[in-house]
């Protein structure tokens, strides 16, 4: 598993960040299956710098928490039945791992968002990076079902973590 962290902000969290990213990765391979070693991208950046991404790819003119790029198709979320139909797009050429995708996590929204709740930054950093990975392998919130499914894998993984509200 290969986890690509770039920091373009400064992160001061009370928590050791970059394990905990780390732990939530792979803890959602896990739970969701994947059947490869995987790789993912995750940049930490401010409200800024992920208002001119949200502007320029979702052309959503705000800061938000998290945006998340899949590398990856699914006909259902976590199914990788079709990753190998395109081996030179979907697997790095040098790793051979399944590109994911990437995900970029405001910094400044987990301190925000973790006061608004009233839980942890740990446990909202968690969240959000878990959410983008569910993302990653093709769940979505669209409609209600979809909803539904994603808090509910939401909850199980973060559970399994041991990091609740």
């Amino acid at each position: 598993m290969t986890i690509l962290l770039e920091e373009e902000t400064e992160v001061s969290f009370d928590f050791d960040h970059k394990t905990l990213a780390s732990e939530v990765i792979m803890a959602a391979c896990d739970a969701e299956k994947c059947p490869y070693e995987a790789e993912v991208n995750l940049t930490l950046v401010d409200n800024d710098g992920i208002h001119e991404i949200n502007r320029e790819y979702r052309q959503i003119d705000r800061p938000t928490d998290v945006l998340s790029f899949p590398m990856q198709t699914y006909e259902a979320p976590a199914d990788f039945s079709h990753a190998e139909d395109c081996v030179e797009d979907n697997f790095n050429p040098d790793t051979g791992e399944l590109l994911l995708g990437d995900i970029i996590l405001s910094v400044d929204k987990v301190r925000e968002q973790a006061a608004a709740y009233g839980h942890s930054e740990k446990r909202e950093f968690a969240f959000l990076i878990l959410h983008s990975m569910l993302h990653l392998f093709g769940y979505d919130h669209e409609t209600e079902q979809e909803r539904e499914a994603m808090e509910a894998r939401q909850r199980s993984i973060l559970d399994d973590l041991g990091i609740t509200r």
